[in-house]
C-alpha cells in the first residue's frame, strides 16, 4: 500500500496503461454502488409484498377438512367449499373431480400434472430474493473497497501531517465502511424471505399433494366396493 501511495504521488510514471486505466475507474466514487444497493433493497421489498399477498390469496385456509370429504367421498360438498377460490390446492381439487369419471389412475396424473403446472406461480421472483440475499453483502463490500482505494489516494494526493493523516483516512474508510453495512441491511431480509416463502411452498405442496392422495384413495375405495358387489351377485 505504501509502495502505491508513493506512485501516485509521484504522477504513476512506472504504471502501466491498463492499470492507469483501472485505477482511473476505482477512484471513481463508490456512491453509485449505495444507490445500487437501495434500489435492490426497494425493489426486494416490492417483491416480498407482493408474494406474501400471492401466498395469502391462494391457498385453502381448511384443506385439512376438505381431505378429510374427499376420503370419505364428500365430493358436492368440496365442489361447494372451493367454488371461486384460487392456489394450487383449489386447482387439485377442481381438476381431480372433473375426471374422476376416467378412474383414479387418470386423476392420479391430472393431480401430478396440475401440481407441476401451478408450483412456478408460487416459485416466481423467490430466485431473485435469493439472489440478492446471497451476492448483496458482495457489491457492498465491492463499494467498501473502492472507498478505501480512494481515501488512500486522497491521502497520498493531499500534504497533511500528523493527526491531520488519521482524520483523513479514518473519515474515508468510515465513510467506505457505510457500503458494507448497507450491503447486508439489504441481504438479511432478502435471505429471510427467501427462506419463508421456501417454506411456505414446501407446507402448500404437502396439503396439495395431501389433498390428491385423499381424492385418489376415495375413488379406488369406491372402485373396490363396486367390484365386490358385482362379484356378490
Amino acid at each position: 500500500m505504501t509502495s502505491l501511495l508513493l506512485l501516485v504521488q509521484a504522477g504513476q510514471p512506472e504504471l502501466g496503461w491498463l492499470s492507469r486505466k483501472l485505477l482511473g475507474v476505482t477512484l471513481s466514487s463508490a456512491e453509485w454502488v449505495l444507490w445500487l444497493l437501495v434500489t435492490l433493497s426497494v425493489l426486494s421489498i416490492a417483491l416480498m409484498l407482493e408474494r406474501a399477498v400471492y401466498f395469502a390469496t391462494h391457498r385453502l385456509s381448511d384443506s385439512e377438512a376438505l381431505a378429510v370429504k374427499l376420503a370419505r367421498g364428500e365430493f358436492d360438498a368440496v365442489r361447494a367449499a372451493i367454488q371461486g377460490k384460487k392456489g394450487m390446492e383449489a386447482a387439485v381439487i377442481r381438476e381431480g373431480l372433473d375426471s374422476t369419471a376416467q378412474g383414479p389412475d387418470t386423476v392420479e396424473q391430472v393431480i401430478a400434472s396440475t401440481v407441476s403446472r401451478e408450483r412456478p406461480q408460487y416459485e416466481r421472483y423467490l430466485s431473485f430474493l435469493g439472489t440478492l440475499g446471497n451476492n448483496a453483502p458482495f457489491i457492498g463490500l465491492f463499494g467498501t473497497v473502492l472507498g478505501i482505494i480512494k481515501a488512500f489516494n486522497d491521502l497520498g494526493a493531499t500534504n497533511v501531517k500528523g493527526a491531520a493523516i488519521q482524520q483523513t483516512v479514518m473519515a474515508g474508510i468510515s465513510e467506505a465502511l457505510v457500503a458494507t453495512a448497507v450491503g447486508l441491511a439489504v441481504a438479511i431480509p432478502a435471505v429471510v424471505a427467501f427462506n419463508v416463502f421456501n417454506r411456505q411452498l414446501k407446507t402448500l405442496t404437502s396439503r396439495t399433494n395431501a389433498l390428491g392422495f385423499a381424492l385418489v384413495g376415495s375413488l379406488r375405495a369406491e372402485g373396490r366396493k363396486t367390484a365386490t358387489s358385482a362379484e356378490g351377485r
